[in-house]
Order: C-alpha cells, then structure tokens, then sequence
C-alpha cells in the first residue's frame, strides 16, 4: 500500500487506508452497552421524607436510580426526583439539580446509580449517587 506524505508526515487517506488494513491490531469489541460520562456525584436530599429510611436495607451499591423531573413543584422549578424501584427516596439537592434539569428538559438522557450508602445522624450523609449522561 502506497502511503501520500507530506512534509508533516502521512495524509489523512493514506493513514485511514492504514488503519482499515490492519483490523487484528485496533480491535474493539462490539458492545450493545452504552457508554457515559460522569455529571454529577451528590447525595440525596430529603431522605427523611420520603421512602428511603423504609426500605434501607434493601439498598444496595451499585443500583440504579430513576431520575424524574417535577417542573411543577412549587418550591423548586428545577427539581428532580430520585426514585428506586417504584419508591421515591428523595430528590437531587437543589444546589446541584439546575445543569440535570436542563439536560433532561432537552431530552437528554441520564443514568443514576447508588455510589455509597452510609449509616449517619445527618440524612443528607445516607446515600451517595452518580449521575451519568449516556452517549450511546
């Protein structure tokens, strides 16, 4: 295979020409898993109130959390229920849910999943989350 150079080395259809040629070596699986990348780690608000101290012990690390926004609410336009299973656990603290509601009003989508839970005095120490917005 000729390879076009310049003076700054191989051109760009020489190089993809390369790299389509040598498959065995750049090798990445195919996965129907999505890819994200990390937005948000934060705790979960108002943990007191809702069904999170009911079902504590069911809670595990690692399980994933539903994200639903509430533009309705009347103490906050922003906020964002975090719910596990069909049980509302609380919300997404309000200092932190402004960018999360944005990207969700813009249909973008959002994965959150329990980093930590954490037997504490303080409710706002509980339960530790990620949020994630998925690429593909």
């Amino acid at each position: 295979m000729k390879l076009n150079q310049t003076s700054e080395g191989i051109e760009r259809r020489g190089f993809l020409k390369l790299i389509a040629g040598l498959p065995a070596l750049f090798y990445i699986p195919s996965s129907k898993s999505s890819q994200s990348i990390l937005i948000l780690k934060t705790v979960l608000a108002g943990f007191i109130y809702y069904d999170a101290e009911v079902i504590w012990h069911d809670l595990k690390v690692g399980d994933s959390l539903r994200l639903r926004r509430e533009p309705h609410n009347h103490y906050d336009q922003k906020a964002i229920e975090v719910f596990w299973k069909v049980h509302k656990l609380g919300y997404v603290p309000r200092v932190d849910n402004s960018a999360i509601a944005q990207m969700m009003d813009r249909g973008l989508i959002l994965e959150a999943k329990i980093i930590w839970l954490k037997v504490d005095d303080d409710p706002w120490e509980r339960i530790g989350m990620n949020i994630e917005l998925v690429l593909s």
